[in-house]
């Protein structure tokens, strides 16, 4: 199962599979999928992903893992996740391994609880991970962690995760809808434009969508919002046009 709700513009998906240490199977990928638009058409302006009980993910179930159409619907899953239009925060409350980490670097941030944990053992089991995985390891926590987790299959706890930058910040639920909340109340074609840069690094600097989203944010009522707040004295409050 999976749970979906939005509060006061914070979307909370929350895979809720206790008896499987919250592992993916065809259905709950394919559900996570459909889950990041539907709390974003519900008015979400940020997102927590987390696990419920003592796992964020422990990752394929291995039931599943080697039939057809795994793949695919972890992969879609996965880029609904890292394609969502507003920030996706990761709640990492415990172990993450496998298509846990993969679940977790899909978020734009991720707020690790002391139990937080890991690890791509893909080469203990003769399984791969697409290319994006490895890239996106590398780029977030540099070639040093990902050769440790792919080659070496070594697991990293959360206080050397956080060290090396493949966690935010240390924390736990609370922190990260604390975290949600307060990019919820940022401008959202701001948000949106950063993170495509980040996620598109293979577009040139004169990309036609790159160039739109820039001209967006410049031509939007929250940048004359922000300059009325600011010469009030007040917080902004910004509406996403």
């Amino acid at each position: 199962m999976i749970t979906v709700s939005v509060t006061d513009g914070v979307g909370l998906i929350e895979l809720d599979r206790q008896e499987r240490r919250n592992a993916l199977d065809v259905e709950h990928c394919r559900r996570l999928a459909e889950a990041v638009p539907e709390v974003v058409a519900d008015g979400a302006r940020a997102i927590v992903v987390t696990g419920a009980g003592t796992s964020f993910c422990s990752g394929a179930d291995f039931g599943q893992v080697y039939g057809e159409g795994f793949r695919t619907a972890l992969y879609t899953a996965l880029q609904a996740v890292m394609d969502a239009p507003v920030p996706v925060v990761a709640a990492v409350n415990g172990p993450a391994i496998g298509a846990g980490t993969q679940l977790a670097i899909a978020a734009d941030l991720r707020v690790g609880a002391p139990t937080a944990v890991f690890g791509v053992p893909t080469a203990r089991i003769g399984l791969a991970v697409d290319p994006w995985t490895i890239r996106r390891l590398e780029q977030l926590a540099g070639g040093g962690t990902a050769r440790s987790l792919l080659l070496a299959c070594e697991q990293i706890g959360v206080e050397q995760a956080y060290a090396r930058g493949l966690v935010d910040r240390l924390g736990d639920r609370d922190a990260a809808l604390a975290l949600a909340a307060d990019l919820a109340t940022m401008a959202p074609l701001t948000l949106r434009y950063n993170k495509l840069v980040l996620n598109r690094a293979d577009l040139p600097n004169g990309d036609p969508e790159l160039l739109a989203a820039f001209e967006a944010c410049w031509n939007s009522e929250d940048l004359q919002e922000g300059q009325r707040a600011r010469a009030e004295k007040r917080a902004p409050v910004f509406t996403g046009r």
